[in-house]
């Protein structure tokens, strides 16, 4: 796990022992001592490392070998799928926004046969889009989906988080948004929305440039589609912090009759857990650890490998609270 120590990739293998006591993992990272940290941390058969994937050998040992390469950190010089392909591995790749994922595209372009890599810059690790389609499901026809994630205003999250966040207001990166069937990439007052979160507070949404839309515009008939995320006060919450995941899905029911079904996802943490949550979930599916056999090698987005149920199912069993309504 490059990136292990970090603020979701501690969260993602302290998940990892949850789901699965006996598996072997790497904690990754610059840092020795805070890699080994973390291990310890995360006890059972968990061992530190130091990487970077700023070098072609990643900084890692002549010789090691791992079972899949799970990326936490922008991985600018494609360095770490690299490793995985060369070894033939699954790769996450976690950082990378819609707009970034030519590089890997074209990796596996190149090399189709080598390694299953699967396109993880989805919101909260893939959390959103498989409880949309998890809602989707109910519906005989989708019209629009709306995801919104409300975090609290000082969960800055942790320096890969921040370099992410900064990386795209240098770049100026719209958010690419489906909108009446168009793509589009919005500015300005087309980014902002309003929606309520799990406590039925309004909250100011300003939409991101994530790889849900992509995901869900392939997976459904939706002509519209977007991912918002809104800063609330952290004083109304009390201490600590706290995530809401807000997913709506509107269409028809098989009786023709108009609906909303929504889920309240809320996690009493900074949203680097339940990011951490997505993450753990991708990688046992790669691994073959649970709902279904190892991943064979193709590009892959988080519902082309994942059951929605069996995903919102996990996300309850790692703590997160799931609330379903429908209007």
């Amino acid at each position: 796990m490059i990136g292990g120590s970090g603020h979701v990739g501690a969260r993602a293998a302290r998940a990892l022992r949850r789901l699965h006591p006996d598996l072997p993992i790497a904690i990754a990272g610059r840092d020795a001592r805070r890699a080994a940290a973390v291990a310890a941390e995360v006890g059972g058969p968990t061992t530190a490392t130091t990487a970077d994937v700023g070098r072609g050998d990643l900084g890692l040992e002549r010789g090691a070998s791992f079972s899949a390469v799970v990326t936490l950190v922008k991985d600018e010089a494609s360095n770490a799928v690299k490793r995985a392909q060369a070894d033939g591995v699954p790769h996450i790749a976690f950082s990378d926004f819609v707009s970034e994922i030519g590089p890997l595209v074209a990796h596996h372009v190149a090399r189709p046969t080598r390694a299953p890599i699967l396109l993880l810059g989805h919101t909260l690790g893939g959390a959103a889009t498989l409880a949309a389609l998890h809602l989707a499901q109910d519906l005989r026809s989708v019209d629009a989906i709306a995801i919104g994630c409300v975090v609290d205003a000082d969960d800055r999250g942790g320096p890969a988080s921040q370099a992410d966040f900064e990386r795209n207001e240098q770049i100026g990166q719209a958010a690419l948004v489906l909108q009446d069937g168009r793509w589009t990439w919005a500015r300005g007052d087309a980014a902002t929305r309003r929606f309520a979160d799990a406590e039925g507070v309004e909250q100011v949404g300003h939409a991101l440039p994530l790889m849900d839309v992509v995901s869900l515009a392939a997976a459904t008939d939706a002509l519209s589609i977007r991912v918002d995320m809104a800063a609330r006060d952290a004083s109304t919450r009390g201490a600590g912090h706290a995530t809401d995941l807000v997913v709506e899905v509107s269409g028809r029911l098989d009786d023709g009759t108009a609906a909303r079904l929504r889920y309240d996802i809320v996690d009493a943490d900074s949203y680097a857990r339940l990011s951490a949550y997505g993450a753990a979930i991708a990688t046992e599916r790669l691994l073959g650890l649970e709902g279904g056999p190892p991943v064979g090698p193709g590009l892959y987005h988080p519902e082309s490998l994942i059951d929605p149920a069996r995903a919102v199912a996990r996300l309850e069993e790692l703590g997160a609270r799931v609330r379903r309504t429908r209007s």
